[in-house]
């Protein structure tokens, strides 16, 4: 536990290659397990560094990626824990991972229920997600995921513009795989879903 903590950004930046190994490697019937015990790893982050933006985005992913695999109360449940971790992550830092916890926040608002079952709104989403790309205009995470929001509201034209200047956005040299695989799985498919 004191190694974890020894290094933060290196810490951080082996928990963000164990969950893109886990998000992108494991079979979809191990994924929760191995989740749980990231959640476990961050854990004591979270209680060494209770103001760092970026350990508490760290803690609000894995949550949210977690959330598939519960039954759907439990999810909702899990994802209201997500939406108050990730709003208190860009309240104490607004360009936390580059702008990548407002995009999520984002997706959150655009794909949850709306009340009374959720907190779903469109137009929270948009404003969010707009606030991603103010801070990452070239992002991989906040194009594409503006483009899905685009996409699922029938603005296709608009939606393959920005999944394009995703596929266009460079991989970051300390996380090769994750963002590699981040392409592979979500913009080029994005694109081959739209005939591209």
């Amino acid at each position: 536990t004191q190694s974890l903590a020894d290094n933060l950004p290196d810490t951080l930046k082996k928990i963000e290659s164990e969950w893109a190994s886990i998000y992108y490697g494991l079979p979809k019937p191990k994924r929760h397990d191995a989740y749980l015990m990231l959640l476990n790893k961050i854990e004591p982050l979270t209680k060494s560094y209770p103001n760092d933006a970026t350990v508490i985005y760290w803690q609000g992913l894995v949550k949210a990626c977690s959330a598939d695999y519960k039954n759907p109360l439990s999810a909702l449940r899990t994802i209201h824990e997500v939406r108050d971790l990730l709003t208190k992550a860009v309240a104490i830092n607004p360009n936390v991972m580059n702008g990548s916890a407002y995009a999520i926040l984002g997706e959150i608002y655009d794909k949850v229920p709306a009340w009374p079952i959720g907190f779903g709104d469109d137009d929270v989403a948009k404003k969010m997600l707009e606030t991603a790309l103010k801070i990452n205009p070239d992002g991989m995470v906040s194009n594409y995921f503006y483009g899905d929001f685009l996409l699922s509201h029938d603005e296709e034209k608009a939606a393959e513009n920005y999944f394009k200047k995703a596929l266009a956005a460079p991989i970051r040299p300390d996380q090769v795989y994750a963002d590699t695989q981040f392409k592979k799985h979500k913009v080029e498919r994005a694109l081959q879903k739209m005939g591209i």
